[in-house]
């Protein structure tokens, strides 16, 4: 028999909603709610996510796609959704979106949607293993299937990046860097 961390879990049982009214200390500088409080509330519904599925805390390794495309303002209410779309052995990946409602004409607006790669943690704070996730219908399907998408994507880019590193050459980087917005303030002929 199974245990309980080792059985798999359904996408519904981790899915988290929480609202909250956005006030004045959420205002940056122009009034509009700051990126920053919507980013600490979308953290906060990914690690509840993931932490119900994994049975244990678990910590943000990184943010995917963090796009906002409409403000929120002062007095609107906040609905921010995660869901469990993708898990490894011991990493998941949560789907989270916000949603901003107006509360006088009850209007939505989709205003932002992020992928959080978390890691769940033991209680001793070392990486532990996450229950396998039961996809419940298609839609479950295709965001798995993202997820492993999103996975491999990161592992390919992180590889490239490294092999790019590996060979750098500064003589090719400046042959680069003259095509972009930047300027050397320094003599490169001093350079040995």
């Amino acid at each position: 028999m199974q245990s309980f961390l080792q059985k798999s879990r359904p996408v519904s049982y981790s899915r988290t909603t929480i609202t909250e009214l956005m006030m004045p200390h959420h205002a940056n500088f122009e009034g509009r709610v700051h990126a920053g409080a919507l980013l600490s509330l979308m953290d906060q519904v990914a690690f509840t996510c993931a932490s119900r599925h994994a049975g244990n805390y678990c910590v943000t390794a990184s943010v995917e796609e963090v796009e906002f495309m409409f403000p929120v303002q002062v007095g609107q209410l906040v609905i921010v959704k995660a869901s469990v779309n993708y898990v490894g052995q011991s990493s998941l990946i949560v789907g989270v979106r916000v949603d901003s409602q107006d509360i006088r004409s009850g209007e939505m607006r989709h205003t932002n949607t992020s992928y959080f790669h978390m890691v769940a943690k033991d209680e001793h704070g070392k990486v532990t293993s996450v229950p396998p996730l039961l996809l419940e219908d298609p839609e479950d399907v295709r965001r798995f299937f993202e997820g492993l998408m999103r996975k491999d994507a990161r592992t390919a880019m992180r590889t490239k990046i490294k092999k790019e590193i590996e060979s750098y050459n500064f003589d090719s980087a400046l042959d680069r860097l003259r095509r972009e917005r930047c300027e050397i303030g320094f003599d490169i002929n001093a350079i040995e």
